[in-house]
């Protein structure tokens, strides 16, 4: 099959091999480099004191990374080995948190590129089309009015935000879809889905649910733990590796319809299909960290405009980029404020809606790829 070697513009077609390139391994390295020393500027600040040099020696712990006891009392939930107060200060309660961001970064930088693939609509993602206030929805209705659903929050999200891009297909729907209407459409719903994320604040009348679930709703990573990596590593895992194997397919899909059916492509398959993907890897994260907006937005745009538009090196360049700005964005939030932690989807948002004015005012048309 013939791909799309780039986007907007600069596309070609019949490339097939070496899509793994120089400047893609260097974007992966220094984003690797960024994560790991974004983490470990995490992991030295919290209520217990400790000096940055105690903090890294119980990361790199060889008593900890090669025990097996302790792996499987971080995964499984076993009994916990004895550990030094650090390493269980370090290990238990703060390098969880950073977990957490390199998942939820990772799997809302891929589901945005999906759905700017399969709407070919560069200002698509898991916020703006409604996706990420639909998951919002059914996981704050799980906290605040059925809280025995709590364990099943991850299908509950995805089952929200399968939800929203249902109807906002359906509202955009005429004849067949266009990105303008896609865009207004999930406007529309994400409007709706936010009104009524506000209005079951009314039936909450605990007031710590109320302050966690709007923690939630600004997207905060404030608190998570071990708890919130094993509800949310398979389903990344999953989701980010079929994004990265239907890498082809996407490729294929930015040609147009008309093309990609030509080379046989059942083109609405594909799209819903991947739309699921999409969908499930934005709801893992929504579960665990909330709603940290733009973020699907802003990243893939980030990547594209470093290592090119073929998606086999998008997805890729995703799935290590996300991860760096998320655990940078959590640090920056945790440090803003000294004392104070701002919530991490706070800073997203003042980076996201700048970057967002700055794409509308680069091009002279937005929309379609």
């Amino acid at each position: 099959m013939a791909e799309a070697e780039s986007v907007g513009g600069h596309a070609t077609t019949g490339q097939r091999d070496g899509w793994v390139t120089g400047t893609l391994v260097l974007f992966c390295l220094a984003s690797t480099v960024v994560t790991v020393v974004a983490g470990l500027i995490q992991v030295s600040f919290g209520e217990y004191s400790m000096t940055f040099l105690e903090a890294w020696k119980a990361v790199f712990n060889p008593a900890v990374i090669f025990d097996l006891n302790a792996w499987a009392s971080f995964l499984f939930d076993t009994e916990r080995p004895d550990m030094s107060t650090d390493s269980i200060v370090v290990w238990n309660l703060r390098l969880p948190r950073v977990f957490v961001a390199i998942i939820t970064g990772a799997t809302l930088a891929v589901s945005g590129a999906i759905f700017q693939a399969v709407t070919r609509n560069e200002l698509a993602s898991p916020f703006v089309l409604g996706v990420s206030s639909g998951a919002g929805f059914a996981v704050l209705a799980t906290l605040v009015v059925f809280s025995g659903l709590a364990p099943f929050l991850p299908l509950i999200a995805a089952l929200g935000g399968t939800v929203a891009f249902g109807i906002v297909y359906a509202i955009a729907w005429k004849g067949g879809t266009s990105p303008v209407r896609l865009v207004l459409a999930g406007v529309i719903v994400n409007m709706v889905f936010q009104s009524l994320q506000q209005g079951l604040f009314f039936f909450a009348d605990d007031l710590g649910v109320v302050q966690t679930a709007i923690a939630w709703i600004t997207g905060s990573l404030t608190g998570t733990g071990w708890e919130e990596v094993r509800i949310a590593v398979l389903p990344a895992v999953i989701s980010i590796g079929i994004a990265i194997a239907g890498a082809r397919q996407l490729n294929v899909l930015m040609l147009g319809e008309s093309t990609a059916r030509s080379l046989g492509m059942r083109v609405e398959r594909v799209r819903f299909f991947f739309s699921g993907v999409a969908i499930l890897a934005a709801s893992v994260a929504i579960a665990v960290a909330g709603v940290v907006s733009f973020f699907g937005l802003v990243v893939p745009h980030i990547v594209r405009n470093t290592v090119g538009g073929d998606y086999r090196r998008l997805m890729v360049g995703c799935a290590f980029a996300g991860p760096a700005l998320m655990v940078t964005a959590d640090v920056g939030a945790r440090l803003a404020l000294g004392g104070t932690q701002m919530p991490v989807g706070v800073v997203t948002g003042l980076i996201g809606g700048p970057y967002f004015l700055y794409l509308m005012r680069k091009q002279q048309s937005m929309g379609e790829l």
